[in-house]
């Protein structure tokens, strides 16, 4: 019988105690495991010595999985899965699989019968979500937007569009080093009465999430993005699906009082 695969969550920020922001049975099951999938193994060794498991780190055994793994390694990677061994996945931070290599592991396994149990952590993305007042009946997380500025652009007013025509918010993530960049382009492209919730160092003590339209950001002192975990989210203030008199259709993702009003794009 195959192993089970595990998809472990560890803390967004760097924690001494990782139970702060994880279940105590998350520890339980990692205590049972001695294989670990892990998208870095210097950051895996520190999060599981943090965790307490009960067994010398040196005693584990890690395999790595990030952007650089060929997709014919993914065979090699769950081989002691098919062989009855279990294993834990470890993304870099948060959860395992969303935006992370992980997912590649995820679908493999899933082709081999290989069963997969997620474990409950911290994701950044849906905590963003949560506390940012806008849809979150509807929404899409886009990943990371493009490098290149034109491209990027083309990304930013598609996502603006959708969310203003559907009512749908449209999360996505920039590498912390370009968030400052993106800031400064959201507020250059967007309309000014389009919202815009910035959060960052999400379960951190410098956690900050704000919610506001555009013009209220061009009016304010910018955050401080620079290198920040960042979470950035493009709604409209018709969207909300409580609002039962000027809110999208849901069937039809039209506003009810001017189904032909769209803000403009510029």
């Amino acid at each position: 019988m195959a192993g089970i695969l595990y998809m472990i969550p560890c803390p967004i920020g760097d924690f001494d105690h990782p139970y702060e922001v994880l279940p105590a049975t998350n520890g339980e099951i990692m205590q049972r495991l001695d294989y670990f999938i892990v998208e870095n193994s210097r950051t895996a060794r520190r999060f599981l010595s943090r965790a307490n498991i009960g067994r010398p780190i040196e005693e584990l055994e890690l395999a790595e999985c990030n952007e650089h793994t060929h997709p014919k390694e993914l065979e090699q990677l769950i081989k002691p899965l098919l062989e009855g061994r279990s294993a834990g996945l470890i993304s870099e931070a948060g959860v395992p699989g969303i935006a992370d290599p992980g997912a590649d592991v995820a679908a493999l396994c899933h082709r081999r019968g290989i069963r997969i149990v997620p474990l409950v952590g911290p994701s950044s993305i849906l905590l963003a979500l949560m506390a940012s007042g806008q849809n979150g009946q509807s929404f899409a997380f886009n990943g990371y937007l493009p490098v290149k500025p034109p491209e990027r652009d083309k990304a930013i007013r598609r996502y603006e569009l959708r969310a203003q025509t559907e009512g749908q918010s449209q999360l996505f993530i920039e590498a912390p080093y370009r968030n400052v960049k993106l800031f400064d382009r959201l507020l250059t492209l967007c309309h000014p009465g389009t919202l815009l919730t910035v959060a960052l160092d999400i379960t951190m003590p410098s956690e900050s999430i704000r919610t506001a339209p555009i013009q209220e950001w061009r009016d304010a002192p910018p955050p401080p993005l620079d290198k920040h975990p960042a979470i950035f989210i493009i709604g409209s203030l018709s969207s909300h699906p409580t609002s039962h008199h000027t809110g999208p259709d849901r069937k039809f993702g039209q506003n009810k009082r001017n189904p032909k009003k769209v803000l403009p794009i510029r």
